[in-house]
């Protein structure tokens, strides 16, 4: 598809909704990215719950119908090509977390990552893994050229994260998002085709 600039989208229109949500495995036998499920509810109620989640992704679920309904938009999401979500599992297990991609613009190539964990994966490199995982389905699988990743600057272990899952650091965006204690500083990393 060409659009009136006459370039053409960096990845087809309808190259994520005509297929199902992929499943991506982390490690063997370890987690793996799966597609959210209506089960998954009591995970993202207890996200919307945890101190840490609330803070940095601004993130809160009012009750177990908010959550499944959340988790039904996420699908709808991925249909209508704006966003891909996925939770962070044990195989057949329970939700340990989020990652996805927000934003995304095809025709433009590009899309923010996303992600959180539950405070019983935290700290064993689980976080790094995903991410690391889902850029490189989203560059490589899905085509797209640029990937950002943001977090506020008073937030140093979201920027070990994108630093660690190959992430460069590009610059500081002022003032840029509202948190509940007011305005945050972010920091921007990206990764584009063709990083090592």
């Amino acid at each position: 598809m060409i659009d009136n600039s006459g370039i053409p989208a960096v990845v087809p229109a309808g190259r994520m909704a005509r297929q199902p949500q992929p499943v991506l495995p982390l490690t063997t036998g370890g987690p793996e990215l799966r597609p959210w499920s209506p089960d998954d509810a009591g995970a993202l109620l207890a996200a919307g719950q945890d101190p840490a989640i609330r803070q940095w992704n601004l993130f809160t679920v009012g009750g177990l119908d908010e959550a499944r309904r959340r988790i039904a938009r996420m699908h709808e999401r991925w249909r209508a090509e704006t966003g891909a979500v996925w939770a962070v599992a044990r195989p057949d297990g329970p939700a340990l977390g989020l990652v996805g991609l927000n934003d995304v613009d095809l025709a433009g190539g590009s899309a923010e990552l996303v992600y959180w964990l539950l405070p019983e994966a935290r700290g064993g490199g689980v976080a790094v893994s995903a991410v690391r995982r889902l850029g490189r389905w989203a560059l490589d699988d899905l085509g797209l050229h640029r990937l950002r990743l943001c977090h506020s600057t008073a937030n140093p272990a979201s920027c070990r994260v994108a630093e660690k899952a190959g992430y460069g650091l590009e610059g500081t965006q002022r003032s840029a998002l509202l948190h509940a204690d007011g305005w945050h500083d972010q920091h921007l990393h990206a990764r584009v085709q063709g990083d090592r």
